[in-house]
């Protein structure tokens, strides 16, 4: 049988931590940013886990 084919954009949209969770980034700020406060577009920034409910649908995609 051959391998399994990571899905593309899903290794492009997340990454693993060492100790195996599955890390995203935030949505909504790519565009139309200037609608936005300054403190939403501040917490938009950095990264956050995925939820524990999305994570094995996610691990399936990335072929962990």
């Amino acid at each position: 049988m051959p391998k399994m084919k990571t899905h593309s954009s899903a290794k492009k949209r997340f990454s693993v931590t060492g100790t195996g969770k599955v890390k995203r980034n935030r949505a909504r700020l790519r565009h139309i940013a200037s609608t936005k406060t300054k403190k939403q577009k501040r917490h938009l920034r950095g990264s956050v886990i995925v939820d524990v409910t999305e994570h094995a649908r996610i691990e399936r995609l990335l072929v962990i």
